[in-house]
């Protein structure tokens, strides 16, 4: 018998919640619906003075997290009355919350969210917190998604790989015959934008377009990718306690002078080696690599990608009918019901962990 689950992303960009309605049977995912909300500025901001430390973390954090819950649950009252549908119609949200910390090396990562607070007010159970059981199981808690990229996009001819490109960038690698693997490349969006903000004001670089006007620069590109995390095997995972501004601002200081497109050309070629780098060392032979993720819409990094892997064919997910600005929504949905239903969706071999864990913690209605 089919169930509508809801999945709630939001995700290291911070631009917005991205909402996913599926239905879900025992082997197959459809998305039925979607809803998309910026986020307000002001909760934006909020959200990235706590990805590091300050005065007062708690309080504020905790006021973060009923902002970003009733945010969420404003959004998901709003997908139902669009779709004519009760709260009783839906089986669970999955929700990913919002990551502040992740340091899987000193056994943490926090995700707020207050999924109790997201329960009272949609009158939906929930499930959230997918990360802290594998990080106790010994693991890095990311990426997740993995699991869910098999079961949508596995061949039993074809060597594929899927691509999220969000603020950061993850693999997931499908080859026939073997385990499913993966993990976090490096940077995606992240640095982009913060770059394009602090020059221009502006959030993203739409199409990639001041990327591709600029000329890249090799000794700060060799000085960027001499960062050791990229020289590291997987399971790995990152976020903003690596790769932020101040990072950039580090190296910049031994490149005087640079044109600011120059620096975002630069940065769009480090988000393309870092990835194609990492598939060509850990899967020799890729078919297909599928990208979904903000990073899909980059066009001037769709076509470096296109470039670095001249034997693999580069494409968005919706080559195969599937949005990729929903596949992480859509995944969260899916995980909340891989746990009510007793199913590890954990993958040792993506993040390390001692073995197959049934992730989340789950809010009644």
């Amino acid at each position: 018998m089919p169930h509508l689950y809801i999945g709630v992303m939001s995700g290291t960009s911070l631009d917005g919640l991205d909402i996913a309605l599926i239905e879900q049977t025992r082997a197959n995912t459809r998305l039925v619906a979607t809803l998309y909300r910026p986020m307000p500025q002001s909760l934006r901001s909020v959200l990235l003075e706590l990805c590091s430390s300050g005065n007062d973390e708690l309080a504020r954090a905790a006021i973060a997290e009923q902002q970003w819950a009733e945010l969420a649950a404003e959004c998901i009252n709003t997908l139902l009355l669009q779709q004519g549908l009760a709260a009783e119609e839906i089986r669970a949200i999955g929700s990913h919350g919002q990551t502040v910390r992740h340091e899987p090396a000193r056994g943490f990562t926090i995700q707020i969210g207050n999924p109790a607070l997201l329960a009272e007010r949609t009158g939906i159970s929930v499930v959230a917190d997918f990360r802290r059981r594998d990080v106790a199981a010994g693991g890095q808690g990311a990426p997740l998604v993995p699991a869910f990229h098999e079961a949508l996009f596995g061949s039993a001819q074809q060597h594929i790989a899927v691509l999220n490109v969000g603020g950061f960038s993850n693999l997931s690698l499908l080859s026939p015959g073997k385990d499913v693997h993966g993990f976090d490349c490096g940077p995606g969006n992240v640095l982009l934008d913060a770059w394009i903000q602090h020059c221009r004001g502006e959030s993203y670089d739409r199409d990639g377009a001041w990327g591709e006007s600029g000329t890249l620069q090799q000794a700060l590109l060799d000085d960027l990718l001499g960062d050791p995390f990229f020289a590291t095997q997987g399971p790995k995972s990152t976020g903003r306690e690596l790769f932020n501004l101040n990072w950039l601002m580090s190296h910049l200081e031994h490149h005087p002078g640079l044109a600011e497109q120059d620096v975002q050309a630069t940065l769009v070629e480090l988000t393309a080696r870092c990835i194609c780098d990492a598939l060509q060392r850990a899967q020799a032979r890729t078919d297909r690599l599928l990208v979904c993720g903000g990073g899909a819409h980059n066009r001037h990094l769709m076509a470096r990608m296109s470039a670095l892997l001249a034997n693999t064919e580069v494409a968005s997910t919706s080559s195969c009918g599937i949005d990729p600005d929903w596949i992480e929504a859509m995944a969260f949905a899916w995980l909340a019901h891989c746990t009510l239903e007793g199913i590890a969706a954990n993958r040792p071999s993506v993040t390390g962990a001692r073995g197959l864990r049934i992730l989340g913690a789950i809010y009644p209605a």
